[in-house]
């Protein structure tokens, strides 16, 4: 039985002569501006990471101007709706594709949750561990001592990203999210000071594109994704719905946690595209 995992997107790109002059352009300008932030943000944490800890009072702010400048080179709009909760706590957002780090990053301070993998990764890695990306790994023998880094990160005021769904999709549904990963939220008190934002994006795809144009799932792979969305002339744009934070400490599990989340954000994504997907 095939499904939406394993469909390719139906419109095929015919890379122009235009196409290829925005894709070299806006290629070295991202590089230029997301390594040269890159390098700028390292020297402030030789002198922000002894003096505040934990604490970053200062590089967030190189991270954010990074993120609205590569959408800026790359064309895309983005717009926000709500505002990012002030209170001690956790963001859980729907993930559909590599442009949701500078979607989440371009209009609030977060650290993302990602797979251990993506630390190793060229490139990408440097970046995910300069911006204070936590890294999980799956196995249960590190279980205590990534617990004990959730906690001291959350205690110390970061916003940590999950993306409960575990993988992402192609942007035109919210897949049921993992009660397990609301688990770091129930222990050690953490439940009686937390609070849980849920966050819709929502991509809109360029006129006449699919409108899973910059949906990036399964087997797909990332470079070929990045050309297609560089070398796109007219780019469409994407919303950041922060919705109302709940008290962990309002709902009795995991599981009624999760499925509140995701019933909020699968919601929204049905209300702004109006359609029937999310489902």
């Amino acid at each position: 039985m095939t499904t939406w995992r394993d469909e390719v997107p139906s419109d095929h790109v015919d890379l122009t002569p235009l196409s290829w002059t925005l894709i070299v352009l806006r290629g070295l300008a991202m590089f230029a501006v997301t390594f040269g932030g890159l390098a700028l943000l390292m020297l402030l944490r030789l002198v922000e990471r002894p003096i505040f800890g934990l604490d970053r009072p200062i590089t967030p702010h190189v991270t954010r101007a990074v993120c609205r400048a590569d959408l800026a080179i790359m064309g895309i709009s983005y717009r926000v709706h709500g505002r990012p909760m002030r209170h001690v706590g956790a963001v859980v957002a729907n993930h559909s594709s590599w442009l949701d780090i500078f979607a989440l990053n371009a209009c609030q301070t977060v650290y993302f949750v990602s797979k251990a993998e993506v630390a190793r990764w060229p490139l990408i890695g440097w970046l995910a561990r300069a911006t204070g990306t936590v890294f999980i790994a799956r196995d249960p023998r590190q279980a205590k001592a990534q617990q004990k880094l959730f906690e001291d990160r959350i205690r110390a005021g970061h916003k940590l990203v999950f993306f409960p769904e575990g993988t992402s999709t192609d942007g035109l549904r919210v897949l049921p999210f993992k009660p397990t990963l609301f688990a770091a939220f129930y222990t050690h008190g953490l439940d009686r000071v937390m609070e849980i934002q849920p966050v819709t994006v929502v991509y809109h795809a360029p006129p006449g594109r699919s409108p899973r144009f910059y949906g990036w799932w399964g087997d797909m792979d990332f470079a070929p994704h990045l050309v297609r969305v560089l070398g796109q002339l007219r780019q469409g744009r994407v919303e950041v719905v922060f919705h109302a934070p709940v008290a962990v400490s309002d709902f009795s599990s995991r599981k009624e946690l999760a499925r509140h989340c995701e019933q909020v954000v699968r919601a929204e994504l049905a209300r702004a595209l109006g359609s029937a997907h999310a489902g």
